[in-house]
């Protein structure tokens, strides 16, 4: 149920008496679990609602215009996360080392948020009910874990009796037109070979799976009593990207994507802007090379300004940002941009991107680099998502403090990269 906590007087819920501490059971005779119920039915034309007010049960009609709304806030968005009940052999979860702060712990795997926030989850801790309610609410896309579409193959990655079952729901979900964006975390000898084109093959014969991304799993030194993993190496990620080249080639269309980091590990230029399409994949590490040179072409420009910078980034996008800040130091007059790569301490130096990379790590770096600079510069992927603070809860001014320069913040997009070293305006 939906605890009431205000009510909009130009609301529908005015009209129809709704008061604060009033409780909305049901809309059109279904549960009212979450918000996602109430954004829905809001925007339907006619429905029913089920409320109770002191102690009293009441049953309303409501028939709205398009721009009309009930006016209505809750105690409780009832989002709380669902948690993952899977024991995946590539956790990344499971590699981290402890004592940092406790959410970076948490196993999510809640398809409400793979809706809202566009998280991947398995659908391993979801019920037939629950994929009915997503069909019900329409909640488009979904973004799906498959790693295999073989049933014995996915429980064995997932090590959940229930992972082979997700064949079934990507029918019906599909046969409902839910849109749906998939991955393959790629693991050696597990899910790849005959295992991967199998998937591939599966998965592109439902019309509404948009996309398949094929990322590698990530290692981390912590792997102690885990299941044994080999990283990929260049020959290994060559490979997969002819797999998958050859896959589309045959299909006559762009439906599988491999992530950046197998371009990065081949030494092979990622595919042109156009096999990316829309980017859809972008946040799953998928064609962000590629997006970020159309973005950053697109405001480069002659400008001057005069400041010296260091960039620390991963091990993986160093020689890319150097690329870029060589081009912009050709068309800034004044500018001055070195960059550095930091070796992840905490992960170990199998872990090569910049998004994990902590602050002591980071500060450690800037500490021995022994040239002139006026500010560091560190990527916004470093930080907690809307915060100043790194994985370690090194914030910020803590890192300028200890370091006596400035610290700005550069953001993961072409454009935002040029314009947050170009002028004192950050746009980030």
């Amino acid at each position: 149920m939906l605890i009431i906590s205000s009510v909009d007087k130009n609301g529908i819920g005015q009209e129809l008496g709704l008061k604060k501490g009033d409780k909305i059971l049901a809309f059109s005779g279904y549960e009212a679990k979450d918000i996602l119920d109430y954004v829905y039915y809001e925007s339907q034309d006619f429905f029913t609602l089920k409320v109770e007010s002191k102690g009293k049960i009441f049953d309303f009609e409501v028939e709205k215009d398009e721009f009309e709304n009930l006016g209505l806030d809750f105690v409780s968005d009832n989002l709380e996360i669902k948690t993952c009940q899977n024991k995946c052999v590539f956790c990344f979860i499971d590699q981290m080392p402890k004592g940092y702060r406790n959410t970076l712990y948490v196993k999510d795997d809640d398809y409400r948020q793979s809706f809202l926030c566009g998280s991947y989850v398995t659908l391993t801790n979801v019920s037939d009910d629950d994929i009915d309610r997503i069909i019900r609410l329409k909640l488009s896309p979904l973004y799906i874990s498959i790693h295999a579409m073989d049933p014995q193959v996915r429980v064995k990655l997932l090590n959940n009796r229930f992972a082979g079952k997700v064949g079934e729901y990507v029918d019906k979900l599909n046969k409902a037109g839910i849109e749906m964006h998939t991955q393959v975390v790629l693991v050696k000898g597990l899910n790849d070979g005959l295992i991967l084109e199998d998937t591939c093959e599966k998965l592109s014969q439902f019309y509404s799976v948009k996309s398949l991304a094929v990322v590698p799993c990530g290692i981390t030194e912590h792997r102690d009593g885990l299941y044994p993993i080999d990283d990929i190496d260049k020959e290994y990620s060559i490979k997969v990207i002819n797999q998958i080249s050859a896959f589309n080639k045959k299909i006559g269309r762009n439906f599988v994507f491999c992530a950046d980091e197998f371009y990065i590990r081949a030494e092979m230029e990622t595919e042109p802007a156009e096999v990316y399409g829309d980017f859809c994949q972008r946040e799953n590490g998928v064609g962000m090379l590629r997006a970020f040179e159309g973005e950053f072409n697109s405001v480069l420009e002659k400008r001057n300004y005069e400041k010296s910078f260091l960039i620390i980034t991963g091990v993986s996008a160093k020689p890319f940002i150097e690329k870029y800040a060589k081009i912009m130091e050709d068309n800034v007059k004044g500018l001055k941009i070195n960059v550095l790569a930091c070796e992840n301490k905490l992960f170990g130096k199998t872990v090569t991107c910049a998004g994990l990379i902590c602050g002591i790590d980071l500060l450690n770096c800037a500490l021995n680099y022994t040239g002139e600079y006026d500010e560091l510069c560190v990527p916004r992927v470093m930080l907690k998502d809307g915060e100043s603070v790194f994985l370690d809860d090194l914030t910020i001014s803590e890192l300028s403090k200890k370091l006596g320069k400035n610290v700005r913040v550069i953001g993961s997009y072409g454009d935002e990269f040029f314009e947050s070293l170009s002028s004192d305006i950050i746009r980030v």
